[in-house]
């Protein structure tokens, strides 16, 4: 495996870390929304790599090495020598905002036969990442891992973008696949989250858009419990996410709040939330955060039988609100667990796609750190 890694800061060129030279690598391109607008960001990366499948989104902070930026591009390119991939894409808008029928639509265009992982990048406006998860699983007699993240808009929930070799633009959903006998790839998650308050049901949902707790308007509740912090919703919901625990055995699911609609007085989350499910609200500290970035890289550290070469790190923007000018804490948490010879590249998110510990099938996450490591 060769990787070439690149920065470029704004009204700058990107400045490439290696001089290694690439055939057909597989580009990921992770930035702030306003530099991944310029019309000329995809001509100057098909610059650098002629040939390369480049993969854009945008992000709420771009994460390499141990570095967290902000208003950057991060540039990671990458040559497997003995593995193939493939990228597809789909946008919302062909689907009539039915992202599982978007999923399956979009795994359909991959053969089976050793496929080992999905790695996905989908925009974060919109979608239904619940939704979208249960098409792109919808493939019978396959097993493969699946992991990625919604793209971000720093704190501004405005608009997200992505694209797979064109300029990046709203609505895309991409889809890599992973094939080879060679590969290992593991991924994992974890939060860091304690809940608080009084336990409520969901007593009037569809999808991913919340009505009523416990017969009383949502959103009007969660205001009560915001109290001044209402005022900069949805912003100040990340800090406050909602612990969503389908049934009594369940591993509790987090959910952010994605957008509020104070004329039908409800909120729209990053993921599913089923009537008769229980929630709770949310916080967490530095320390926590931090120590659950550890944890979830020594879940994807077990059982691996090769040290990774590749780390891709996707986290939320909310727990980077949480740390603030502490947040590159919770990537060297991280490194000190995958190793310094590890390359390390990811964002900061809307929504974190990853399984449970010690379970196959990928969930939608919010407010986690989510690692997917590569070694061929």
């Amino acid at each position: 495996m060769k990787i070439v890694q690149a920065i470029k800061k704004p009204n700058e060129s990107f400045v490439v870390t290696d001089s290694k030279k690439l055939e057909e690598p597989l580009v990921l391109v992770f930035g702030n929304r306003y530099m991944l607008e310029s019309e000329h960001i995809y001509d100057e990366v098909k610059q650098l790599f002629p040939n390369g499948h480049i993969v854009f989104g945008t992000t709420s902070g771009e994460i390499i090495d141990d570095n967290v930026l902000d208003g950057c591009v991060v540039l990671t390119a990458i040559e497997f020598e003995k593995s193939s991939i493939l990228v597809k894409r789909n946008n919302v808008a062909d689907f009539k905002n039915d992202d599982k029928k978007l999923g399956e639509s979009l795994i359909a265009e991959f053969p089976k036969e050793n496929l080992k992982h999905l790695f996905v990048i989908s925009e974060g406006s919109t979608v239904n990442g619940s939704a979208l998860i249960e098409g792109l699983e919808n493939l019978k007699d396959a097993t493969f891992g699946l992991s990625g993240g919604l793209c971000g808009d720093d704190d501004r929930f405005e608009r997200t973008l992505a694209s797979y070799n064109e300029n990046p633009k709203e609505g895309e959903i991409i889809a890599i696949g992973f094939y080879g006998d060679t590969l290992e790839i593991t991924s994992s998650n974890y939060g860091g989250w304690t809940t608080f308050g009084p336990e409520r049901i969901i007593t009037k949902s569809e999808g991913n858009v919340l009505y009523e707790l416990d017969g009383k308007p949502a959103l009007d509740l969660y205001k009560t419990y915001l109290g001044e912090k209402a005022n900069e919703l949805p912003k100040s919901a990340l800090l406050y996410p909602l612990s969503v625990k389908v049934t009594e055995d369940a591993e509790p699911l987090v959910r952010t709040i994605l957008n509020i609609d104070d004329k039908e007085n409800t909120m729209t989350l990053a993921g599913d939330i089923p009537e008769g499910a229980r929630v709770q609200l949310m916080m967490s500290s530095v320390d926590d955060i931090a120590n659950g970035a550890f944890h979830a890289a020594e879940l994807a550290m077990g059982g691996r039988i090769k040290s990774p070469e590749l780390a891709l790190l996707i986290s939320c923007v909310g727990r980077k609100l949480v740390m603030d000018q502490r947040t590159e804490e919770e990537i060297e948490e991280v490194k000190s667990v995958i190793g310094d010879s590890t390359v390390i590249s990811g964002f900061y998110s809307y929504g974190e796609m990853a399984p449970f510990s010690g379970q196959d099938s990928c969930k939608l996450h919010n407010q986690t750190m989510t690692l997917t490591l590569f070694s061929e």
